[in-house]
C-alpha cells in the first residue's frame, strides 16, 4: 500500500487557478440596458463561469464608493453561489464607484504565499468617480495576476430605475432634480486591461463573453 501524501505536499499540488470576481454594486448598475438589469446581468455572468469550474478557488469583492470583501477565496462553489445571490445595490450605504477600491482590495485578497495562478475579473459599467491609479494598475501583472474586466451597459445611456415591490416607482435624479442617465465607459476598462497586459470584454453578450473567459482560464498554465 503507498504511503499518503503529507497535507502541505497535497495543498502544494493542488490544480487550480485563484479567481477573484470584483462586482460593482453602485445605484448605476440598476440601469436595465441590459436585461434584466447591468448587476443580475454581472451576478449571471459569474454564476455561469463558477459553474464551468472544477479544482479552481474562487473570491468575490463588491464595491461602489468603498470595497468590501464578500467571499474569501473558496473551493465551495455553492456557498459562493448563495452569498451572490444576496449581492444587492443597498450594501453599500456610500455611493459612486470608486474601481481604485475594488482593485486596491481585489490584488490583496489573493494568497501571498501560494504561487497558483491568479485571475482578477473586475465587473463594472466603467462609471467611476475616483482617478485610476496608473501605479496599482500597472502592479497587477507584477503580481502574477491576470485582469479581465467586464463591460457591462449601453455606451448611449439609460436611466437608473427606482422600484417599490418590483415595480418601477421613479427614476433617479441628481442634486438638481434632472433624471440621471447613466453611460458605460469602456473605454477606462479598455485603458486598465491595456496597461495591465489584461484583456477587455464586453459583458453585454453574455455567450461570447462565457466563452472567451473559458478559453482565457485553459490557457494559464494551472500549477
Amino acid at each position: 500500500m503507498c504511503d499518503l501524501l503529507p497535507l502541505h505536499e497535497l495543498l502544494l499540488n493542488r490544480e487550480g487557478v485563484d479567481i477573484v470576481f470584483a462586482i460593482d454594486v453602485s445605484k448605476s448598475m440598476l440601469a436595465e440596458d441590459v436585461a434584466p438589469n447591468r448587476l443580475l446581468r454581472s451576478k449571471r455572468i459569474i454564476s455561469e463561469i463558477i459553474n464551468s469550474l472544477s479544482s479552481d478557488r474562487v473570491g468575490i469583492v463588491a464595491y461602489a464608493a468603498q470595497a468590501i470583501p464578500q467571499v474569501p477565496l473558496t473551493t465551495d462553489f455553492a456557498s459562493v453561489k448563495n452569498f451572490l445571490q444576496v449581492i444587492d445595490t443597498d450594501m453599500l450605504s456610500s455611493q459612486g464607484t470608486s474601481i481604485d477600491a475594488a482593485l486596491n482590495l481585489s490584488v490583496n485578497f489573493f494568497d501571498q504565499n501560494s504561487e497558483t495562478n491568479r485571475v482578477l475579473i473586475l465587473i463594472s459599467d466603467g462609471e467611476d468617480h475616483d482617478d485610476i491609479s496608473q501605479k496599482v494598475v500597472q502592479s497587477i501583472p507584477d503580481q502574477g495576476i491576470n485582469l479581465l474586466t467586464v463591460g457591462i451597459g449601453d455606451d448611449n445611456g439609460a436611466t437608473i430605475p427606482l422600484k417599490i415591490n418590483g415595480v418601477i416607482d421613479s427614476y433617479k435624479k441628481d442634486a438638481n432634480g434632472q433624471v440621471v442617465i447613466t453611460k458605460r465607459n469602456s473605454e477606462i476598462l479598455k485603458k486598465m486591461a491595456k496597461v495591465s497586459n489584461g484583456i477587455y470584454l464586453d459583458g453585454n453578450d453574455t455567450e461570447i463573453v462565457l466563452d472567451n473567459i473559458k478559453n482565457q482560464l485553459n490557457e494559464i498554465d494551472k500549477t
